[in-house]
């Protein structure tokens, strides 16, 4: 009898134990559960496009999101698969829209489906073609075709797809250009115009401000008296629907962002020439702190 009732007792402390266990599993798979849907949704992916004012900015972002707990993906792509991945929800946002004429197309073809801020991050950007100023006799882009030998009847381009890219196409329909734009990519277009800059050779590109090349070499924007490339272009940015409902505090902080010509002057200089983005764009942040949080307050 006295070795049936330990039996029992020990088959009640087996039970107690395993219940607990049981327990204790399901609340550290609640607790996994809970912790992996706060990851998720803390989780963001922007579209980072290989131009020297986008590179900077969006590593800029990620350094202040990454500072508020965010884990950022910065996804390289060009124009046109960033519009189509932000349609499909692939990304959450583009930091970079140039309004109202460069990438009016993509405003047009995806208005529906995109959420495109009416708010702006900088308000002085300016698009068209350039020349190196020792080019004395070419100050507007009418004079082109008079001095196309010079320039062998080529624009020195750089994405194929940009908006500005599509602009200029434009410019030649509407100034009846003899000229072929020859697409590459941005670092091959300000390869080229350093080469010639050296050399006081003819080049002419499509640019835009705000950019670094403009603090290193001489250029100068052409007259566009059809005002083809527009006036003062006004830089926005662009969300996936659905965004302000999953993220309002970052939206909120990416309508707060604005940017005047020396600090985006300087951001991308750190950018440039730190060995990693990342690594300027921290240093940036670093001493530009008081700003960046009054975008994120």
């Amino acid at each position: 009898m006295k070795e049936k009732k330990e039996l029992r007792f020990i088959l009640a402390i087996l039970m107690v134990a395993l219940l607990t266990a049981c327990g204790s599993a399901n609340e550290t798979n609640s607790d996994q559960e809970d912790t992996d849907s706060g990851e998720s949704d803390q989780a963001l992916a922007i579209g980072q496009i290989n131009w020297a004012e986008n590179i900077a900015v969006t590593n800029m972002w990620k350094v202040i999101l990454e500072d508020k707990g965010y884990d950022v993906k910065l996804n390289n792509l060009n124009m046109g698969s960033t519009m189509k991945a932000l349609e499909n929800s692939d990304l959450d946002a583009s930091l970079e829209i140039w309004l109202p004429v460069q990438d009016a197309n993509y405003l047009e073809k995806y208005q529906d489906t995109i959420n495109f801020s009416d708010a702006t991050w900088y308000d002085k950007a300016k698009v068209g073609l350039v020349v190196p100023t020792y080019l004395k006799e070419v100050n507007s882009i009418e004079d082109l075709n008079k001095h196309k030998e010079l320039f062998n009847s080529e624009i020195v381009g750089f994405d194929p797809g940009a908006g500005t890219m599509e602009v200029t196409e434009q410019s030649i329909k509407d100034y009846d250009l003899n000229f072929e734009l020859l697409p590459s990519s941005e670092s091959a277009m300000l390869a080229e115009i350093g080469e010639a800059v050296k050399r006081e050779e003819p080049i002419v590109a499509p640019l835009w401000s705000p950019h670094w090349v403009f603090s290193k070499y001489d250029l100068k924007f052409l007259k566009d008296p059809q005002n083809t490339f527009g006036g003062v272009e006004k830089i926005h940015h662009a969300t996936r629907k659905g965004f302000e409902e999953d993220y309002p505090e970052v939206s909120e902080w990416f309508k707060n962002w604005k940017m005047d010509d020396q600090q985006i002057g300087e951001l991308i200089d750190y950018v440039e020439n730190s060995e990693e983005p990342l690594d300027g764009a921290e240093k940036w942040v670093e001493e530009n702190q008081d700003l960046a949080d009054e975008w994120v307050k």
